[in-house]
């Protein structure tokens, strides 16, 4: 830290989403990539792509997740001398398995904080939210909730019940099949929720025709939902409990949530919007500050200065920061109220 660098190996897609909140605009960020060379010689010029090592000075960064990818564009500060490149534009490509230096002018208490996290691996949670009509099958990471299936059983109405017990049959094994290959790809512990009985029909189902399995089940809850709207339910209210409490995404949503509630509790004992937010900062008022990564990543330079201005007096006074992926329901939230907010030690009246 004496000299600002940080070196990770990146080992999953989870990495390349904290790496994405940690890399900014002008850090200096080393990795190796392939870059097109042109090649001196007889005749007709001639190039080809060769494996090199460089440094750029950030300018953008893009998180795809869709091809396990962290794009990081720049220009070349340092490289082989011989490649005649430095000046130039280039994008690093850093991926699964990939080694990547990073060095800052000031690193934060909180992206600090991030990197401890992320270099602990944490277990993903497979939610299965079923009722008798739809079934959601979706995996929490830390960049929030990554739906793998939605199933629709289209079963028989009550009165044929023979067709409608074997639709119902036929139905629960395809949502077993799509829970076992989501828990090879990704396995950790299972949750099954939903409203009435069709979750714990399903609970046993599994343990019946996949016990195996069925041992990573560690809970069967009830909400109101089925389906996408049921698996961020779960979440939300905290019917997961100590299942999520380690889990990245469950916790911002979990302190969006509380911001929520305080507003409408109307005891001042929240704030939101840049104004209010920077202001209570600056007073020591800020028990944790929220700040959405959209707000990061789009701050014009004077917006940026005033953030990590209010980051540093938040965390020099003892409160915390978290910075709350747009990727999830808790991030949306958070920008529609502007994209940041504060949970106060004390109610103010303003």
């Amino acid at each position: 830290m004496r000299h600002g660098v940080v070196q990770a190996l990146v080992q999953n897609l989870d990495d390349l989403w904290h790496l994405y909140n940690i890399i900014e605009r002008d850090d200096l960020v080393t990795a190796r990539t392939t870059r097109e060379v042109k090649m001196d010689g007889v005749g007709r010029p001639s190039s080809r792509r060769m494996s090199v090592s460089l440094t750029l000075k950030v300018e953008k960064v893009y998180f795809d997740r869709s091809v396990m990818r962290l794009r990081i564009l720049g220009v070349v500060t340092e490289a082989r001398e011989d490649l005649h490149i430095q000046g130039s534009h280039h994008t690093l490509n850093l991926e699964p398995r990939t080694q990547v230096t990073i060095m800052k002018s000031l690193w934060q208490k909180h992206q600090l904080d991030r990197l401890e996290r992320a270099a602990v691996r944490q277990e993903p949670v497979v939610i299965v939210a079923i009722d008798f009509e739809e079934t959601c099958v979706a995996v929490l990471q830390s960049y929030g909730l990554e739906v793998k299936a939605l199933i629709r059983s289209r079963l028989p109405g009550k009165r044929e019940a023979e067709k409608r017990e074997n639709a119902i049959t036929k139905y629960y094994g395809e949502v077993l099949d799509v829970v076992s290959l989501t828990v090879k790809d990704s396995p950790g512990k299972i949750v099954i929720v939903g409203p009435g009985f069709a979750k714990d029909r399903f609970a046993v189902f599994a343990r019946e025709r996949a016990p195996d399995m069925a041992k990573r089940i560690v809970g069967v809850k009830s909400v109101s939902s089925a389906g996408e709207a049921g698996a961020y339910e779960a979440i939300r209210c905290g019917v997961l409990g100590a299942v999520l409490r380690d889990t990245r995404a469950a916790q911002e949503i979990s302190a969006v949530e509380e911001v929520l509630r305080r507003l409408g509790g109307s005891k001042g004992d929240v704030s939101y919007g840049s104004d209010e937010v920077f202001r209570d900062a600056s007073e020591g008022a800020v028990e944790q500050i929220l700040i959405c990564d959209l707000t990061l990543r789009e701050a014009s330079e004077e917006n940026r200065r005033l953030i990590d201005e209010a980051i540093r007096d938040v965390e020099n006074k003892g409160g915390k920061v978290l910075v709350i992926s747009y990727e999830h329901e808790g991030g949306a939230k958070l920008n529609a109220l502007g994209g940041i907010a504060a949970l106060l030690r004390y109610a103010k009246h303003r």
